[in-house]
């Protein structure tokens, strides 16, 4: 009997074990769904583009690479890439590295202006090799360094991670507040729509676009081609 009773006992410590550490690994529901599947290019396309540039851009290793030129701007070979939903109150989330001296950058609520870039819609998150690139140097107070809002309000900290390495960003756009994180801190926030949204991009060079300084309550994501290497993977999104 005290053996039967000793093997009962047993189970039953295995079996809350087992339990405990079922709950300890499972991953909890965040609400995040990943909008890039590391193999096809399902849900993305060319800025004013009806499909997925046919240069320039490839799916390697799980990510969504820009195959640099070597020319900068003005070598580009696939152009910016948008996510084709139009998108008002979310989150995003990816992983980015640069190469080395590279420059590139994420956009929200832009629009698709037949011949004019998308930057002159959309506020930029700004990717950069910030040893390396000059564009670290230029502007105001860093505000042209990775992570910042570009050339407009610096990444404070400022905390991006070298050439090759990855860095984890994150982008919450809800009802014109916008904030911007970086490897585990928010180093931006900025509100759209407002007086003092208005007044500084009013005191920028961006002062005479008019679909940026009333920039769009919806609009796309993208992704830039500004003619470096640059990698992108684990993209998510959750709708607000």
């Amino acid at each position: 009997m005290k053996i039967v009773k000793i093997l009962l006992s047993l189970l039953i410590m295995i079996g809350l074990s087992t339990s405990c550490g079922t709950k300890g690994k499972a991953k909890k529901d965040d609400g995040f769904t990943p909008i890039f599947d590391g193999k096809t290019t399902t849900g993305w396309r060319g800025y004013n583009k009806p499909g997925f540039p046919e240069t320039g851009w490839e799916i390697i290793d799980g990510t969504l690479h820009v195959i640099g030129s070597g020319e900068g701007e003005a070598g580009g070979g696939g152009g910016d890439l948008i996510y084709d939903k139009k998108l008002s109150n979310f989150e995003l989330q990816l992983e980015w590295k640069i190469s080395e001296g590279g420059n590139s950058g994420i956009f929200i609520l832009g629009q698709e202006i037949p011949n004019e870039p998308i930057y002159k819609s959309s506020p930029e998150m700004q990717i950069l090799d910030n040893d390396k690139h000059p564009d670290a140097r230029l502007g105001v107070d860093g505000n042209r360094m990775a992570g910042s809002l570009y050339d407009l309000i610096p990444a404070v900290p400022q905390n991006t991670k070298p050439a090759g390495e990855w860095n984890q960003i994150g982008i919450l756009v809800y009802q014109g507040t916008v904030v911007f994180s970086q490897n585990g801190a928010n180093v931006v926030e900025f509100h759209l729509w407002t007086d003092d949204w208005k007044k500084m991009v009013s005191n920028s060079k961006f002062k005479d676009w008019e679909w940026f300084l009333n920039t769009a309550k919806e609009g796309y994501i993208g992704l830039q081609d500004h003619g470096n290497d640059v990698w992108f993977r684990n993209i998510r999104l959750k709708i607000l």
